[in-house]
């Protein structure tokens, strides 16, 4: 199965998927492998998508001998692809390999680390900017974010888009690594949501960083480190 549900999301299980999984996690790996690791990634999850979450339909076909049924994706020039900035970027330059006609929105969010967790677990969010394409109930919409941590960026990115797209349209949130905390806020917060995921992590730490993790997405793709 190349999506397997469990108790709380469901993981994309891949060989290829985690192969190239392992590599990100690799500390050894440097930016433009890291970069190209999350590409050739969200390629996969894309794919993985197509095959495990979207329905096919049968369609006649004219072959040059004769006539013939064949299937295709149904839906397949229906889906929305929001990037949340900046460490989806490359992950979602992938996805845009396994469908070239999506819709594409960007949503700028971030921790503000500084303020640090409550005592719930929670990080205050700031949203920078927000541009989004229309959304109609018949769409997919696939939220990236190569990380689900505590779910705080997910929870209040998914809030954002719920203002624009109909209670219909079918909402997935994409990650390469997740917490298992991160996966149940979100969960629980916006049970219609599939939580869709490379690996489920062991935990979070006291900082509210995922291990074992592969580290700042971000500032591994982009190679540039958090200001001290």
């Amino acid at each position: 199965m190349p999506i397997r549900d469990q108790e709380h999301g469901a993981l994309i299980s891949h060989a290829f998927a985690t192969t190239t999984l392992s590599t990100l996690r690799d500390a050894e790996t440097a930016q433009i492998g890291f970069r190209k690791g999350l590409v050739q990634l969200g390629r996969i999850c894309g794919y993985e998508i197509i095959d495990g979450a979207m329905e096919t339909e049968y369609v006649e076909i004219e072959t040059p001998l004769t006539e013939t049924m064949g299937e295709r994706v149904s839906g397949f020039e229906d889906v929305v692809i929001i990037n949340v900035l900046r460490a989806a970027t490359p992950f979602v330059e992938g996805l845009l390999k396994a469908f070239p006609a999506a819709r594409q929105g960007v949503i700028s969010a971030g921790r503000d680390e500084g303020a640090g967790m409550d005592e719930d677990g929670i990080f205050p969010i700031d949203i920078d900017y927000v541009k989004l394409p229309q959304i109609t109930a018949e769409d997919t919409v696939i939220i990236a974010d190569p990380m689900l941590a505590t779910g705080s960026t997910a929870t209040t990115v998914l809030e954002r888009v719920s203002q624009d797209a109909p209670a219909e349209a079918d909402t997935i949130l994409l990650s390469a690594v997740s917490a298992p905390e991160g996966i149940i806020r979100v969960e629980d917060r916006f049970p219609e949501v599939e939580v869709l995921t490379v690996s489920v992590d062991d935990h979070l730490d006291e900082d509210g960083f995922i291990v074992p993790g592969l580290g700042d997405a971000g500032d591994r793709a982009f190679g540039t480190t958090n200001a001290e």
